[in-house]
């Protein structure tokens, strides 16, 4: 197939996964806000104009034509003045101008029929449910998404034949031509090792992983041992003496790791010169868990770091510095990444589609975890104001104190405005940085 049409059709297919999450998200607030009562007048899939809707019942559902987001639309979520007669402030400074009107606007649609189905009056735990209902729908899908994928595609996996034999023995840094005198014979060229060998058997102990087999060739360094290989149906028995080789050592992130001055470690070990052949292996039910905590973890960690990795996209977008291929990237990047993996005939069909699929459940842990941000506009923010009104009110309860009512999550908005505007910032420089100097994951 074209292969830009393959990277269309993996841009597509990411964008959809996104659009669906994203209306999968609202739909976590809609359904808890139905089952609690609340008045819901919108559900909108994205921002501006609204480009089709139908009303079902006191709710309109519609599409709107910023496809960046959604939103649920719930009467009174925030309380309204506490003026007699609902009259608003005399005050004219800007932060209570944005206050009385966010009331205002909250209110105009509640009617005397209404006013015991407003947000704000909602016990705490109920408006906690509700703001949680996304993130929670998120996870939920990045957990299904993750189950498909390791339970149905498979993990790449080692397996015990030859990929490929270096004929060469070459030190690290080092270019050996393959055709010249400086060619020294890599163990398993000199034995005679070839691709599509499957080893069967090392020093007489039967092989049955690929790690396993790592293991023994590093610990027999200068020991001549018996291998046997499976070859177009029959078996083949050779010896091979595993070299002293340096080797990274590396931790359990996957990084290199360090002496205390900063330089580099390495380890002599055994050293044979093939690789492994992989292939998609099934993972059991008790898997998935697992991997969902380590991904969480690993989003998290770029999250709560967020302002110092954007700082260094910007540097990374103005200057010759490389991008972080671990850092954030923006809807624009995702979309290209999704591409290249769709257009990479050289990698079976199967392993794209659970690459594509695994991207998703990672976008979905990541709208999860970045939704429960204690701050406003997110859900965190709302579920951060919650728990501060019930905290409050059992205080007043303690001291023998009137119920203080609901905290007016109005007052907050100057801030939350302030998030929104450094969050569209934050957005409009990584679709930069994506399009002028790309993220290569692929080395």
């Amino acid at each position: 197939m074209n292969p830009v049409l393959l990277f269309i059709l993996g841009v597509v297919f990411v964008a959809l996964g996104v659009a669906i999450s994203i209306a999968l998200h609202e739909v976590g607030h809609l359904v808890p806000a139905k089952l609690f009562k609340v008045r819901v007048t919108k559900y909108m899939i994205g921002f501006g104009p609204t480009i089709w809707s139908t009303k079902r019942g006191e709710t309109e559902y519609g599409f709107k034509a910023l496809p960046l987001g959604g939103y649920v639309a719930m009467i009174g979520m925030y309380p309204p003045n506490k003026d007699d007669g609902g009259v608003r402030p005399s005050s004219t400074g800007m932060f209570q101008t944005l206050a009385t009107e966010a009331r205002s606007m909250a209110h105009e649609e509640v009617g005397p029929a209404d006013e015991a189905r407003v947000f704000y009056k909602l016990p705490v735990w109920k408006k906690i449910i509700i703001m949680l209902g996304g993130p929670a729908m998120n996870m939920l899908i990045g957990l299904v998404l993750l189950a498909v994928l390791l339970m149905g595609f498979g993990v790449a996996t080692a397996t015990t034949t030859i990929a490929d034999v270096s004929k060469c023995q070459v030190a690290a840094g080092k270019t050996v031509d393959p055709n010249s005198s400086d060619c020294k014979l890599t163990p398993a060229a000199a034995a005679g090792l070839q691709p599509n060998d499957t080893i069967k058997s090392f020093d007489g102990r039967p092989v049955t992983s690929w790690d396993e087999l790592t293991g023994w060739i590093r610990a027999s360094a200068g020991k001549a041992v018996a291998i046997t290989v499976e070859r177009n149906g029959s078996e083949v028995t050779t010896s091979v003496t595993p070299v002293l080789s340096s080797r990274p050592v590396v931790g359990a992130d996957g990084r290199q790791e360090q002496d205390p001055s900063g330089a580099l470690k390495y380890q002599e070990v055994g050293f044979l010169g093939i690789g492994a052949q992989s292939a998609l292996v099934p993972q059991p039910a008790s898997s998935v868990l697992p991997m969902a905590g380590q991904n969480i973890a690993q989003i998290s960690g770029v999250i709560f770091n967020l302002p110092a990795r954007v700082v260094g996209v910007a540097k990374a977008a103005f200057s010759a510095e490389p991008r972080d291929p671990n850092g954030p990237i923006s809807v624009v990047g995702v979309g290209r990444v999704a591409g290249e993996v769709a257009a990479m005939e050289q990698v079976p069909l199967q392993a794209r589609i659970g690459t594509l699929v695994g991207l998703l459940a990672g976008l979905n842990f990541a709208l999860a975890i970045f939704n429960l941000v204690p701050l406003l506009p997110l859900d965190g923010g709302h579920v951060a104001g919650a728990l501060y009104e019930g905290a409050r009110r059992r205080v007043a309860k303690w001291r023998g104190k009137p119920d203080p009512g609901a905290f007016d999550i109005a007052k907050l908005l100057p801030a939350t405005y302030v998030v929104a505007a450094l969050l569209m910032a934050m957005s409009a420089l990584l679709i930069y940085a994506d399009i002028v100097k790309p993220v290569n994951i692929f080395g």
